[in-house]
């Protein structure tokens, strides 16, 4: 394909991107508005959340497989119908009960927008050329992440939440004309074997362990029977699903041949360990901007343009001097150094840090992860046989949702215990120089998180000290992930990145005696 072939088939795979990211970050600041006219709880708030998570992250391995075995158009546009699908049924939820179900649908459909993507863009385009565009990437997530809180904040405060939910479907719409009319990709015909029972386990195991850790230390203590039985019962299914794939399958859903391969081990690994680190602590950024600095959610979403703006300039710089050089880890390893150094820096900051220093640190975490993140994906698919790249693609991207998933919820579960206990410490005091302002103040150990701007003055500085600490300790908790990613990253062997779509030993005989020859 020539550049502009290139171009124009990426404008649809970027308006898919977008509409999957938008997807996450429109509804961010509706949930509220919802729960409440739904008249759910906050356990239904935290199904809203978890249903998609749990279906992208679990189908994600499955989608990579089948781009390997069917035509990566018709998948892609698949999962931009079951999208949309998912879409309209939740703008419509009579009930919460209905939205968690719609939410469910949404997530299959962004599961697949997010590992067919970057499988896509290896088809069309060789490893050594790939740097060039994925700057396009990081900007669709910058946009993504910078307008979705601040549109969706507008479309419930003028024509109501629902419009969060079909907000992204004209988008959809045209991404799907946009694949029809630019995406023409050779489609290799070869007998076709599904893993239907791996990828039943597969998911089986997935789902099971994601309910424990999204729910765990919420809805049930995390040495209680039934933290123990969807333990066990995760543990036996995923190691059932492994059986199969190593012993049992013809296609297997995850190729376990692939993590004979180094850098793909090693990949897998820092992609677990970034994911717990960089999800796990930033995710609870808005809730600090908003509870300890008494911030709007639209002026929390202005604040997160610090980080995505420093991951947009290192993801054009380092994919652009990537594709000059043809060096690639020495991006990985700097970009890992600024990871920790940004959330060594986050860590220091309290309820009293001023913003300019946040945005700062913010800015340093951003660089790095431009640098690291889309390079991760790169030095996996370098090494990859083409017949494998939906596979090997998809399951980096899995690793790094189910890291995100295990440290949404653990550090979740260490800020609220901190700040329940901050809170508390903090209103026995007052209770001792000012009974008055905590009569009939229920505390905070229910794990409620109240609207800080309506409390007493006292008892809003109590909460604002409280989150402030608090977000600062979870990036210290979050830190030594930080560390082991780096020191995964340092022990990848650089392979030179090729120039070709398919791997040499992939290429046909004349191929490689031309290639030889250059």
């Amino acid at each position: 394909m020539t550049h502009r072939e290139v171009l124009e088939a990426l404008s649809g795979l970027l308006l898919a991107m977008f509409v999957a990211m938008l997807s996450s970050t429109i509804v961010s600041n509706a949930l509220p508005t919802i729960v409440s006219d739904l008249h759910g709880s906050q356990t239904g708030y935290t199904w809203v959340v978890v249903a998609t998570m749990l279906t992208m992250t679990a189908t994600t391995p499955i989608w990579g497989k089948l781009a390997d075995l069917f035509s990566k158009k018709v998948l892609v546009q698949s999962a931009l119908v079951i999208f949309s699908i998912g879409s309209i049924i939740a703008g419509l939820a009579p009930s919460m009960s209905v939205l968690i179900g719609a939410r469910a649908v949404q997530g299959l459909g962004v599961g697949g927008l997010t590992a067919l993507v970057q499988v896509v863009i290896a088809s069309m385009v060789s490893p050594r050329e790939r740097g060039r565009y994925s700057g396009y990437i990081g900007a669709v997530f910058a946009l993504a992440t910078v307008s979705g809180p601040l549109v969706g904040g507008l479309l419930v405060d003028t024509v109501g939440w629902e419009w969060c939910f079909f907000a992204g479907l004209p988008v959809a719409a045209l991404a799907f004309v946009v694949l029809q009319k630019t995406l023409h990709l050779p489609v290799v015909k070869r007998e076709v074997h599904i893993d239907y029972l791996g990828a039943f386990l597969l998911v089986g195991g997935v789902s099971i362990f994601l309910v424990w850790v999204s729910l765990g230390g919420q809805q049930f203590g995390w040495t209680s029977g039934t933290s123990l039985l969807l333990v066990a019962l995760a543990t036996v299914v995923i190691a059932l699903a492994v059986y199969v794939e190593a012993k049992v399958a013809i296609e297997p859903v995850v190729p376990l041949r692939l993590f004979k391969d180094r850098t793909t081990s090693l990949a897998t690994v820092a992609s677990v360990l970034i994911g717990v680190a960089m999800f796990g602590s930033t995710v609870y950024l808005s809730l600090y901007f908003q509870r300890a600095r008494g911030m709007s959610p639209t002026e929390a979403g202005l604040m997160s343009v610090c980080m995505v703006g420093g991951l947009l300039v290192s993801s054009i710089v380092s994919g652009r001097v990537i594709t000059t050089t043809g060096l690639w880890k020495r991006w990985l390893v700097g970009g890992m150094a600024l990871v920790i150094v940004g959330i060594g820096l986050l860590s220091t900051i309290d309820a009293t840090t001023p913003l300019w220093r946040v945005g700062a640190f913010m800015a340093v975490l951003g660089l790095g992860l431009g640098a690291t993140m889309q390079n991760l994906v790169l030095a996996v698919q370098n090494n990859t046989a083409q017949a494998d790249m939906g596979a090997a693609s998809s399951v980096v991207a899995f690793f790094r949702s189910l890291g995100g998933s295990i440290g949404i919820s653990a550090l979740g579960a260490v800020l609220a215990h901190q700040v329940a206990a901050s809170v508390e410490d903090g209103v026995r005091a007052l209770a001792r120089t000012h009974p008055e302002l905590v009569k009939g103040f229920g505390g905070h150990g229910n794990g409620e998180i109240p609207d800080v701007s309506t409390l007493p003055a006292p008892l809003k500085s109590i909460f604002e000290g409280a989150f402030g600490d608090a977000t600062g300790h979870i990036f210290l908790v979050a830190l030594p992930f930080a560390v082991a990613a780096f020191v995964c990253v340092l022990f990848i062997k650089e392979v030179p990145l090729r120039t070709t779509i398919d791997r040499e030993d992939e290429l046909a005989p004349e191929a490689t005696a031309e290639l030889s020859s250059r």
